[in-house]
């Protein structure tokens, strides 16, 4: 994920201290029920579909863009479906970040997914049977997103 200049001015004052942001992460499915995946660029491994509001953005407006962005697939959000903050990840710069993660459930409505930005190598869409090597944060909100009686989840700890 490219760094909003947004954050580049925040840093400029806050220095490498830990940073609180908003985070959105689209499970995208098309009419064959197969899920979109990118490739990420700064670290080769498939992944979901995500990134940082910027300030004023709505999550679901947010989810709408990266997914464009990033694979030019056009998608509608259908709900929400987990809010869940995240640890602090320290980057190699040693800038310290933690995300409050919300996904959404979006259906594709147009566009061929293809690489559309220089944060993937590959996009494509798989059949859920047949996904690559993924972290357990996309496979977990692919499967919640799949649950269709499934309220939004939030853990209760």
């Amino acid at each position: 994920m490219a760094t909003p200049d947004f954050i580049h001015t925040i840093r400029a004052d806050a220095g490498h201290q830990l940073l609180w942001l908003p985070g959105v992460t689209a499970i995208v499915f098309d009419d064959e029920g197969r899920v979109l995946l990118g490739r990420r660029s700064d670290n080769g491994k498939w992944s979901v579909i995500g990134g940082m509001p910027d300030p004023g953005e709505q999550p679901a407006a947010c989810a709408v863009r990266e997914v464009f962005e990033e694979t030019a697939v056009h998608c509608v959000p259908e709900r929400v479906v987990l809010v869940e903050a995240l640890e602090p990840v320290t980057y190699p710069n040693g800038d310290i970040c933690q995300f409050m993660d919300i996904t959404l459930r979006c259906r594709a409505v147009g566009g061929e997914a293809r690489v559309n930005d220089d944060e993937s190598l590959d996009v494509g869409w798989f059949a859920l049977d047949q996904l690559p090597d993924l972290h357990e944060f996309g496979l977990f909100r692919i499967k919640q997103a799949m649950a269709e009686e499934q309220p939004t989840w939030f853990d209760r700890t």
